[in-house]
């Protein structure tokens, strides 16, 4: 093979999205063309410079990512004999050039489905080919949040047709109503996991179905019941068509449940008896819940229910009344709108929240569905969300962990492996903070001369820095930090001991309240004490998400609990060393052990009905933390002029929570815990 066609090859297979030295390599062919594309490996070897290309020194380096991506794809792994398991997905967040997520949910499928390929799992991804993705964000001159909608095409993407024996693309049909709708489907390679996209977008439709699958989380009622038809009825079709039979059906989020009628529609077809078709599906699906608001779960009106399934519910050879049924928690309700999570519930074997706390907080919402005494006795337990770790170091960190700690990517699981962070000096440790963040500085300073809402930098490469970047949903309080607005500037204004602060995040374009909460931290970020010392930066992806994870001092978390599911951006923060301060919500609770880190408040301070009191008491107890301890801990340095107590933190941070929080850790315990065929009745 040439140098071209290893590329090539290497390019149509997204490890490369977990392998930065690879990333360098496209990098290298044409600088400007890989960063104007959001770093994207295909757009930069279609405008290779030829001097490159021919580089001897070149070639070499890429026989070696050639023969890594070889032995990476056939190598022996833990759960290479697992069950052969299939992951519905509404967005997966694989890399920042393929915008097909919009935040948590599909940055943990992205992961999910990179941990599987990494232990070797049988898995398939089902989920939709979004080719206007969620949206690019821009302000405009007063910082309120302006949405475009650029088309992804597929020839700048490593996604291929899926075309059957004749190379002819391979179809499937749903129903909306009793309109037809013909889907094909993308290919895409991530490692050893395949994921499947469904498209509406060919001639085979009508204008207005074609659209369908073009963007994520946006539309009316009607367009999101048509989304979630195509992901789980369609995407079980699919797996037909490619003679793919899972044993296992895992629904991440309610959107994906449809797919559970799908499989009781072939079982009736089959012959089976109701009863026995509905048992034959609980067995082989699971279910994951992440929505800790009962508002949050999507709900769907009877009449317009019934209208889209019509061809399905006779498919099924049941009445209107028994198919709203699968829907509701009191079935003789008319009025009672579907509940997707319902559906989920009633038709899987096992259920799981994202975190220890949303898992009681899951047992609460639906203890009245199970109509038990207490939320103790309702069958939903969890799994702690967890992180790629080779997704999210920095290149900086892999080889800083490298060399001080040996292979730690073979051993990101192993607690006793991470224990070696104990020997690395303060000194080195204090190198590698401040290393890693005046990278970030460097990054901000250069981006915010870029974007359209244009920011003075002020921004100090020995800043204790503090970062907030999430979705800007109302609950998670993005300018809580400015609560009462005279400490924080006071606190902001520190000549001796500066503090600055980055934001970026997206909110949702419908979401009033979040692009005001944007708007209000672009207002104070104009105070002439502030400006350049608090910035936003536009157009969140994921390789600004990278960028704030390993450069920041300080993440901070400050979520209306207990309403964030699990939250995994802090647990990309540990490995480079930085600290989380955070609301005991998610998955916190679980991490915090008193030394890695800091709590805003405690668990009692928790489940306010007074949304003003838990903000008043919330920013307090963040003023305290911050004026008493984080400022203090930074600042105060020894001889050699290395903050011990801060290092010391930070060497509790790297060795407890790397690998308790990993996607490979979490995986394996869906695996164990939830995936396996042995828990399946009869088998």
């Amino acid at each position: 093979m040439t140098t071209e066609q290893k590329l090539e090859a290497i390019a149509s297979n997204l490890w490369w999205s977990w392998n930065s030295e690879v990333l360098d390599l496209f990098s290298q062919l044409n600088p400007a063309a890989f960063r104007e594309s959001v770093n994207n490996p295909i757009v930069a070897l279609k405008q290779a410079d030829p001097d490159v290309l021919n580089s001897e020194r070149f070639a070499q380096e890429v026989d070696t990512a050639y023969e890594a991506l070889q032995e990476y794809l056939t190598a022996a792994r833990r759960y290479s004999d697992g069950p052969q398991t299939a992951y519905f997905c509404m967005e997966y967040g694989l890399h920042e050039s393929l915008p097909i997520y919009s935040g948590g949910l599909g940055i943990l499928a992205g992961d999910h489905a990179k941990a599987a390929s990494d232990l070797g799992l049988p898995f398939t991804a089902i989920g939709l080919f979004l080719r206007e993705g969620y949206f690019a964000q821009h302000f405009d001159e007063n910082g309120w949040q302006l949405e475009s909608h650029p088309t992804l095409d597929p020839t700048d993407h490593p996604v291929k047709q899926v075309v059957d024996e004749n190379n002819q693309p391979i179809e499937v049909i749903v129903h909306l109503g009793r309109q037809e709708l013909r889907l094909r489907a993308w290919h895409l390679a991530v490692g050893r996991t395949n994921l499947y996209l469904l498209d509406s977008d060919y001639d085979g439709n009508s204008p207005e179905l074609r659209t369908l699958t073009y963007r994520l989380y946006q539309g009316d009622s009607k367009t999101r019941l048509r989304q979630e038809i195509i992901l789980g009825i369609g995407g079980v079709r699919l797996l037909r068509k490619l003679g793919i039979d899972p044993e296992v059906y895992h629904m991440n989020e309610g959107h994906c449940a449809f797919l559970a009628l799908e499989l009781l529609r072939e079982r009736l077809a089959a012959g089976d008896k109701l009863e026995d078709a509905e048992a034959w599906v609980r067995e082989r699906c699971v279910f994951t819940t992440h929505t800790p608001v009962m508002a949050g779960h999507d709900r769907f009106d009877p009449q317009l229910f019934s209208e889209q399934m019509e061809t399905l519910r006779e498919q099924m050879g049941l009445t209107g009344y028994d198919l709203l049924s699968y829907g509701r928690v009191s079935p003789h309700d008319p009025a009672e709108t579907f509940t997707m999570t319902v559906l989920a519930l009633k038709l899987s074997r096992q259920a799981n929240g994202v975190s220890k706390l949303n898992g009681e907080v899951a047992r609460r919402q639906w203890q009245h569905l199970y109509g038990v005494d207490s939320p103790d006795a309702v069958p939903i337990g969890h799994v702690t969300n967890g992180i790629h770790l080779p997704t999210w170091a920095s290149p900086l960190a892999r080889t800083f962990l490298n060399e001080r700690l040996g292979d730690w990517m073979e051993n990101r699981t192993d607690a006793l492996f991470w224990q070696r962070v104990n020997e690395i000096s303060d000194e080195d440790l204090w190198w590698y903070r401040s290393m890693l963040r005046r990278a970030l500085i460097e990054f901000a300073s250069t981006y915010l001369q870029k974007q359209s809402l244009l920011q003075t930098s002020r921004l100090d490469p020995d800043a204790l820095t503090i970062g907030f970047a999430r979705r800007f949903a109302t609950y998670k309080r993005a300018p809580l930090l400015f609560h009462n607005e005279e400490r924080a500037i006071k606190l902001l204004e520190s000549v001796d001991r500066p503090i600055q602060v980055i934001y970026s995040g997206k909110a949702h374009p419908a979401d009033e309240g979040g692009k005001k909460f944007i708007q209000q931290i672009y207002r104070i970020s104009q105070y002439p004490s502030l400006r350049g010392k608090v910035v936003i930066l536009e157009n969140y992806n994921m390789a600004i998400g990278r960028m704030l994870v390993s450069g920041c001092d300080v993440w901070l978390n400050n979520p209306r609990r207990p309403m964030e599911a699990s939250g995994t951006s802090g647990q990309k923060v540990a490995i480079h060393g930085g600290l989380n301060l955070s609301i005991l919500d998610g998955w916190w609770p679980e991490g915090y052990d008193g030394k890695n880190g800091w709590a805003i408040g405690t668990d009692a301070s928790a489940d306010y009905m007074d949304p003003e009191e838990q903000d008043e008491q919330d920013s307090n107890f963040l003023y305290s933390i911050l004026e008493n301890e984080v400022i203090p801990d930074f600042y105060n340095r020894n001889e050699k002029g290395i903050p011990t107590k801060w290092i010391a933190r930070v060497r509790d941070a790297m060795s407890t929570l790397p690998y308790a929080f990993s996607a490979e850790r979490m995986v394996a315990d869906y695996i164990e815990q939830m995936y396996q065929t042995s828990m399946v009745s009869g088998q």
